[in-house]
């Protein structure tokens, strides 16, 4: 089913409109990033020639499609939506370094340390990290408890309980024959924790009731792993012309992936049953979540 659907009119319906948040946020980043002639120009041009690197921008996405789902609105969350974009970015900056996974490419241009050499790229994704924290102290109308409580959240996900966590398990298992339950971790750490982090924070200053939140929190966690799952087959079987950099990355740096351990077969079907009870953490929702339901099958059947 999550196949067929993703198929003619719906898929250019929902393509149509994740293009137009995404442009949505493009524009607010516009707005929240320094100018790039403010001094020092270089440090700004290298983390707006990152931000503006393309992407589907599907975290700050969740923030936005989660607060209309209980009843939110876009703007007053879109400070910390763009947050979470910055903190993705930065992480993909410091990934792609020599010291870590040596990419030359992300979405088909020259990563941050191939043009600006890798002592700015490192401190660009510092500034983005640190900028992203400073929007999450501004989000909107939003109570002080709910920002200090999305403040909290979103360094917990972003730290060594979660992104970071994952990086380094991720990088210290590479070429290591590992138990699933450390795959597990590092799939729900290194890119779930994010997407959990862009989902709750969505919910929580929108409002979010209690049931909703927990409900909300399942659905982000199926997410994050059917999507990172997707990567890593995508890293084995897709096309480095549509994905905009080389595949093969896994396997030239040795890490440890779904494909790697289960096979092509298997680690789809673990992504297919992942999107599967996203879905099923829905169910409590009406229409409105209808966006989510469809992001969740855009997700398990993208091509880059």
């Amino acid at each position: 089913m999550l196949k067929l659907w993703h198929q003619g009119a719906k898929k250019l319906e929902f393509e149509k409109a994740l293009a137009k948040r995404a442009l949505v946020i493009n524009e607010a980043l516009e707005l929240y990033l320094p100018p790039a002639n403010a001094y020092p120009p270089l440090i700004h041009q290298a983390m707006r020639y990152s931000i503006k690197g393309g992407g589907k921008r599907l975290r700050p996405v969740l923030v936005m499609a989660v607060a209309e789902t209980v009843g939110g609105r876009v703007q007053e969350v879109m400070p910390a939506a763009c947050a979470l974009e910055m903190i993705h970015t930065y992480s993909l900056i410091h990934d792609d370094l020599p010291s870590i996974d040596d990419d030359d490419y992300r979405r088909g241009k020259p990563t941050s340390h191939k043009i600006y050499g890798e002592a700015i790229a490192v401190l660009a994704g510092d500034a983005l990290l640190t900028l992203a924290f400073s929007l999450l102290a501004e989000s909107g109308r939003s109570s002080p408890d709910k920002i200090v409580k999305v403040i909290g959240e979103v360094a917990s996900a972003a730290g060594t309980y979660g992104m970071i966590g994952g990086q380094v398990v991720d990088i210290f298992s590479a070429g290591e024959s590992i138990p699933i339950s450390t795959l597990e971790y590092i799939h729900k750490y290194k890119t779930g924790a994010l997407y959990r982090a862009a989902v709750r924070t969505g919910a929580i200053l929108a409002g979010a009731e209690e049931g909703q939140l927990a409900d909300l929190t399942c659905f982000a966690e199926q997410l994050g792993l059917a999507f990172q799952i997707i990567d890593d087959i995508l890293d084995v079987e897709g096309d480095a012309a549509v994905i905009g950099k080389p595949v093969g990355s896994d396997v030239k740096n040795k890490k440890v992936t779904y494909p790697s351990v289960f096979g092509l077969k298997e680690a789809r079907a673990k992504a297919e049953q992942a999107a599967a009870e996203a879905l099923t953490a829905l169910e409590r929702f009406g229409g409105e979540a209808d966006f989510l339901r469809q992001l969740i099958r855009f997700v398990i059947n993208r091509r880059r």
